[in-house]
């Protein structure tokens, strides 16, 4: 079997949620529990932290692991999904799981695989876990796919549990009001293990107080403590200072990630890595400004306010849910262009409208999809978009899309892509 033989058989034989939807999503942990017991339970083997919440967990997984590695740690990384390679999801100190290693699983694995029939997801943590207890890894960072309580890496006993925030998103399953999301997400907290809370929003702030209260762990609000601001932009980085409790903690940071959103996510980093050094991890201030530097050279992160070409300005961001949204929307704002065109698709299983609503009306719009069968058709996107004031084409692939947006903006303009993670995907 060749490693594209092995992708296809996961792709065909497994339900996977980033293609189909709901229909993937399992509401229990029995087929997780069956392959940690078949694999011996390898997460037990390396210390963890465990990341949810509704938007930034990715970028606040990225961050900590491109820290822990600058602290000499031998970090794996598990995310979702991926955006160009299935291999993305899986990487230690950056280096994403060898083709090899991918098909010789599926290989070896097949027939538990075949009598389980996990999901994608529930298959994805059980090889990322097997292959972090094979290379001896010192820590994990495992972000949560979906929700928290029921998702497959809820099986760990992580070093403290960190979750961003709470924001309206994936409804049909998590609950479609900001407190049954919160009770969902919160359900990663364990007994006397210590959890850190991105943002303190008062509709849920309780929720969590009351939820570690009863795990006896204690909790902690990032933004309480930590405050952190941008001082100047620059071409491919930002510069950050970054206050603990009103005094300077880090000053002029080289953060390599340029959405402006990112400085709420550098709060909640930094009081994630409180715990750890009180867990006993040896980091320094000078590992911290390191990791946050070079977190895109240390773990190849992509898709977050990322500039794909200059001249005419094209950027793209996986911000897709209507908190992700309103922080795109903020920074498009801030960005000096002449004229903005807006390619953008979405998936047909989210309440589209409270996204729509936020989009700019002066704009020119590439209404398109994504090849995978949840993606809305453009037609459709289009339609309901007029209702929202704004205005384009409609494209059937996403390159059609980018290359029409392209021919049409001048030097000075911005083209931006986005709407969808799987839109971005097949941007970049």
């Amino acid at each position: 079997m060749t490693y594209s033989e092995a992708i296809q058989f996961l792709f065909d034989q497994l339900p996977m949620f980033q293609r189909t939807g709901p229909s993937a999503y399992k509401d229990n942990l029995d087929n997780t529990m069956y392959l940690d017991a078949y694999f011996k339970h390898p997460h037990q083997h390396f210390r963890t932290i465990h990341v949810a919440g509704t938007n930034g967990k990715g970028s606040v997984s990225h961050m900590i692991a491109s820290i822990l590695q600058e602290a000499g740690y031998r970090t794996g990384l598990y995310t979702s999904p991926h955006l160009r390679d299935f291999r993305e999801r899986i990487k230690i100190n950056g280096e994403m799981i060898s083709e090899e290693e991918v098909t010789n699983f599926v290989v070896n694995h097949k027939p538990v695989i075949e009598k389980v029939s996990p999901s994608f997801f529930e298959m994805t943590v059980a090889m990322a876990f097997n292959y972090f207890a094979q290379q001896q890894i010192d820590v994990a960072v495992i972000e949560v796919g979906l929700g928290g309580r029921l998702d497959s890496t809820n099986i760990i006993r992580p070093e403290i549990s960190v979750i961003t925030n709470i924001g309206m998103d994936h409804m049909a399953l998590l609950g479609n009001t900001l407190q049954l999301i919160a009770r969902e997400k919160a359900g990663i907290i364990k007994k006397g293990i210590p959890a850190v809370v991105g943002q303190y929003q008062e509709e849920v702030a309780d929720i969590f107080q009351q939820i570690a209260n009863d795990c006896k762990a204690s909790l902690t609000f990032a933004d309480s403590a930590y405050l952190c601001k941008t001082v100047r932009r620059l071409e491919q980085s930002q510069e950050i200072d970054v206050y603990k409790n009103d005094e300077f903690f880090l000053k002029q940071v080289r953060l390599s990630l340029l959405g402006k959103y990112q400085t709420k996510n550098v709060q909640t980093v930094c009081s994630a890595i409180d715990q750890l050094i009180l867990k006993g991890f040896e980091i320094s201030k000078e590992n911290i400004r390191e990791g946050l530097c070079h977190v895109v050279k240390n773990t190849g992160l992509m898709g977050r306010w990322q500039i794909l070409q200059t001249n005419p300005l094209i950027v793209c961001d996986t911000g897709h849910n209507e908190d992700g949204i309103k922080e795109v929307v903020s920074q498009i704002c801030e960005t000096p262009f002449n004229n903005l065109h807006m390619v953008v698709g979405m998936v047909n299983d989210k309440a589209i409208d409270a996204v729509l609503k936020l989009l700019p009306k002066q704009a020119t719009y590439y209404f398109t999809r994504a090849d995978i069968p949840r993606s809305l058709d453009a037609n459709i996107l289009k339609s309901e978009a007029k209702k929202f004031g704004l205005y384009g084409e409609a494209y059937t692939t996403v390159l059609d899309a980018v290359n029409e947006a392209k021919k049409k903006a001048r030097i000075n303009d911005l083209i931006f892509i986005g709407g969808s993670t799987f839109v971005v995907a097949e941007a970049i």
